[in-house]
């Protein structure tokens, strides 16, 4: 698992936590990404896998994606959307935000690498020994990079219970960023306590 981890491009920065804060106290966590239009097949990756992630837990969650549609809640004010929320058996969230998406380029240098030939005491073996070389010419890399925020409420208190932000560093894709920012904050949520690994 460290070594999985090691491999992960995607790793929470910071987090904080309410004193006494478990899950487990909650009979049901619905996961809400929230992204723009464009991003629908990360917000569905993402939510889909933190219910599979929390579920293995034995933390009950669903997405709200899958069972309220991209704009559920677009015309609602807070009442209205709470009493949707509830009255499906929720008194948790857990929102997933994309703060931030950037692309940026970077440059690998060209190597240049020594060629090896015998040497020889005539003066044309002499100078391809020593100056004959092989370059490889630069070129560029572009990365996507993802600055994500998760938040966790209690709907019945209406109070924030957790936070913590993520970065990744180009994940390579959706599903691939959505698997690894499950783990990461489960792991983050399991150290703090906040999450009960299960017995197997």
């Amino acid at each position: 698992m460290i070594f999985l981890n090691a491999c992960f491009s995607t790793r929470v920065v910071s987090s904080w936590k309410s004193d006494g804060v478990t899950l487990r106290e909650y009979n049901k966590v619905l996961i809400i990404g929230l992204m723009a239009a464009q991003e629908r097949n990360l917000r569905e990756n993402i939510e889909s896998r933190l219910v599979e992630a929390f579920s293995k837990q034995g933390v009950s969650a669903g997405s709200a994606y899958t069972e309220y549609g991209p704009k559920a809640f677009d015309n609602l004010d807070e009442q209205a959307a709470l009493e949707r929320i509830k009255g499906s058996g929720y008194d948790g969230a857990f929102t997933i935000a994309l703060l931030d998406k950037s692309k940026e380029k970077n440059y690998v240098p060209g190597s240049v690498s020594y060629r090896p030939y015998t040497y020889y005491n005539r003066f044309w073996g002499y100078f391809r020994t020593v100056y004959t070389r092989v370059y490889d010419p630069g070129y560029y890399t572009e990365s996507t990079n993802y600055i994500l925020e998760a938040n966790f409420y209690d709907l019945n208190e209406g109070k924030l219970e957790y936070s913590a932000q993520t970065k990744s560093f180009d994940p390579g894709t959706d599903q691939v960023l959505a698997y690894e920012l499950s783990e990461a904050l489960l792991a983050d949520m399991m150290k703090q306590g906040i999450v009960q690994q299960m017995e197997n």
